[in-house]
């Protein structure tokens, strides 16, 4: 009876286990169908432009010349992003996982995660109406007394309305992902391995030199790629705080433009050969992503195997 009974547990259990695998397998061929037909859209509706006469896209020169500029202020943006909110970001999910009493840690995770979930819009509004006005002042500044900087070069802008601004709108965007994903990998940094590097006489910061920092580094690399990724397709904040115009060197000045932004602004009205031209700039994009996405693997599986206390 008894035996009966597990034989049948066990048939359960197994069919579970099959049901269980066939769906997770749809799973992850739905998310390879998903990516294929997002590509072979992409391709197929941008294969016009290839073969287009150069003087009937957008500046007259062909498609080199036209997606160049807007591939290059995409690429400053994001970094700028990146540059400010990965140190700021780390820091942060230290204070949180590491200095904080538990009670203010717990606060500050809670206001990260609501950060998050603003809407880009949002913070494109402020960035806009409030950030970019006071930045216009600074903006003066560097050109005065930095301006023989390439990217300090005047005019300055008298809106703020620059790639810079651009740049530390999406740092802002960017930093809860980057905070809230660190902050998970030092807190699952072994305890054992954080209280031998302080039995050992090392101070807090020390330790987590020592130890939760090579722990966190895949983690850290990947949270980076994630709000690189995230910034490098943001709409709609761009596209309200950017004043679009020619590529330039300089920061602070009124000019550039990102693919993302260069899309939604013109997609509505586009037809014909403009838009396969704006579909085959989004298509560069995806190549951009994606080679982001490759490199980022590359790099955590490279450092993937904790290196600091194992």
């Amino acid at each position: 009876m008894s035996t009966n009974t597990l034989t049948r547990s066990e048939v359960g259990g197994k069919s579970g286990d099959k049901i269980f695998s066939g769906a997770t397998l749809a799973a992850g061929c739905l998310i390879l169908a998903v990516l294929f037909g997002v590509a072979a859209f992409l391709v197929i509706q941008a294969l016009p432009i290839f073969s287009a006469d150069p003087t009937d896209i957008t500046g007259g020169e062909g498609f080199g010349s036209y997606i160049f500029p807007i591939v290059i202020g995409t690429i400053i943006a994001a970094s700028i992003a990146l540059l400010i909110a990965t140190p700021l970001g780390i820091g942060v999910a230290l204070f949180i996982s590491h200095y904080a009493p538990r009670r203010l840690a717990q606060g500050f995770g809670y206001l990260v995660d609501l950060l998050a979930a603003i809407p880009s819009v949002v913070y494109g509004a402020w960035g806009y109406a409030v950030l970019a006005p006071q930045l216009a002042v600074g903006y003066g500044w560097l050109a005065e007394n930095l301006g023989w900087l390439p990217i300090f070069e005047g005019p300055a802008s008298q809106t703020g309305r620059t790639i810079l601004t651009a740049g530390i709108v999406l740092a802002v965007m960017v930093l809860p992902i980057i905070t809230s994903l660190s902050r998970e990998i030092f807190l699952q940094t072994p305890t054992l391995h954080e209280e031998a590097a302080l039995a050992m006489g090392a101070t807090r910061l020390e330790m987590i030199r020592m130890a939760v920092l090579p722990f966190a580094r895949a983690g850290i690399v990947s949270a980076a790629m994630l709000g690189l990724g995230r910034a490098l397709g943001e709409t709609m904040a761009v596209a309200l705080v950017l004043s679009g115009g020619a590529l330039t060197a300089s920061l602070i000045q009124s000019g550039n433009q990102t693919i993302a932004a260069e899309i939604a602004l013109n997609f509505p009205e586009a037809f014909g050969l403009r838009l396969s031209e704006l579909i085959a700039a989004g298509l560069v994009l995806f190549v951009i992503t994606l080679a982001v996405n490759i490199i980022a693997r590359w790099i955590i599986s490279r450092h993937k195997e904790f290196s600091g206390a194992n």
